[in-house]
């Protein structure tokens, strides 16, 4: 034999060529962290499953939260046949390749367990090609979404679905599937304590991730000396924030922004300032919707706000970025602690609701120019009072 050739791995050896993440999958649904409010048996899947009868479903929720997993434990537990689609690389033929396979297996009564991920993606023609398989029970349709369903999907197809939302996963599940990860390999993470803690923050709520990281430092040297977080930093890359500026996450943290800065917290205003700024969001966006805040939400309880965030608007188009960020974020500060007033914004709101109801009214004639002879007569003008005329500057004329 070459000595120069690799041997090639004992059959034993072919599981610890497999991805971790892909070994750690889970085998059944008790086995899925995090998502217990849907999967425990007073949740409303669990409770599908317990009857053997699933309804079609979107599932909603972040990455690496389990959506393909649940997918195929749904169909294994319900005897039903997996058939995986990514909207990403299928089209209508694929589309018709399923349904037709489906029907056959419906035929001898054989259900099929349709799993759509990126279901969003497909446009709506390619959504109503659903409806009538999911309508007439050809597939349990299970669609997987990281987008707001509501506006992704068109309403024809969510009617026939439910929409379940998964969670992000949380520092204890997270924590789980380290310790599972050890278990597995036989061997511990060679972190601090604190190391540990921001290694599950670096996965940002993402499991596939959090095991990629395990997987990498699991392959350092035996004699490795615990890492801190510096240290930690520098081994793995940070995952990119998860922040699209034209989808449901860009309207979430603008949301907890304006209402962090109405409820006077700058502590956490400024954290969603740095989420958005982070993501890559337009910082000249979040300067305008504080012009907006400052005439909305403080008006008169303090008019100079409005001058303020202005002059963070003018002070980031001078110097750009990451100078001019500094101002926006002294602006979201004065604004959470300013004084705040919805008069001007309800009273103005009041009085166009009335203009509308009252049409084409004419004013009082009392309030009217009476630049000739006849429209004097007519009683324009009559009785006006110049305010600065009267002795205190004030007529009180209504």
């Amino acid at each position: 034999m070459d000595r120069d050739v690799p041997a090639l791995p004992l059959y034993g050896d072919e599981e610890a060529l497999r991805p971790l993440a892909d070994r750690l999958r889970p085998q059944t649904l008790g086995e899925v962290v995090g998502q217990e409010h849907l999967l425990a048996s007073e949740g409303p899947i669990g409770r599908m499953v317990a009857q053997q009868r699933l309804v079609s479903m979107i599932l909603w929720g972040p990455p690496g939260c389990g959506k393909t997993t649940i997918a195929r434990l749904l169909a294994e537990r319900t005897h039903l046949v997996f058939e995986p689609l990514s909207a990403t690389f299928s089209g209508v033929a694929d589309l018709r390749k399923v349904f037709q396979a489906a029907g056959r297996r419906r035929e001898i009564g054989q259900g099929t367990l349709l799993f759509v991920d990126e279901v969003h993606r497909f446009n709506r023609a390619q959504q109503d090609s659903f409806l009538p398989y999911v309508e007439d029970g050809t597939v349990v349709l299970v669609g997987a979404t990281t987008e707001n369903p509501s506006f992704e999907l068109n309403g024809a197809l969510l009617s026939r679905c439910q929409v379940y939302v998964l969670r992000r996963l949380d520092d204890a599940a997270l924590e789980t599937l380290t310790a599972r990860a050890e278990a597995v390999t036989g061997r511990g993470l060679p972190l601090t304590a604190d190391a540990r803690q921001a290694l599950r923050a670096m996965a940002d709520g993402d499991g596939r991730y959090l095991l990629n990281i395990v997987e990498q430092l699991q392959a350092l040297p035996d004699d490795t000396a615990p890492l801190d977080v510096a240290a930690l930093t520098r081994q793995v890359q940070q995952r990119a924030p998860q922040y699209d500026k034209a989808q449901d996450s860009h309207y979430n943290l603008i949301s907890a922004l304006h209402k962090s800065m109405r409820g006077s917290d700058p502590d956490a205003a400024l954290y969603w300032l740095a989420r958005m700024l982070d993501g890559g969001e337009d910082p000249l966006y979040v300067a305008r919707r504080l012009v907006r805040f400052a005439t909305e939400d403080i008006g008169m309880a303090d008019p100079q706000a409005v001058q303020q965030a202005l002059a963070a608007w003018d002070v980031y188009q001078r110097l750009g970025s990451p100078e001019g960020e500094l101002a926006v974020a002294q602006a979201v500060v004065y604004l959470a602690t300013a004084p705040k007033s919805v008069a001007v914004h309800r009273g103005f709101g009041a009085a166009r609701r009335r203009a509308r109801q009252t049409g084409s009214l004419m004013p009082p004639a009392h309030i009217l120019n009476a630049p000739t002879g006849l429209m004097r007569n007519l009683g324009y003008g009559e009785s006006y009072q110049y305010d600065p005329d009267t002795a205190d500057g004030f007529s009180g004329a209504d």
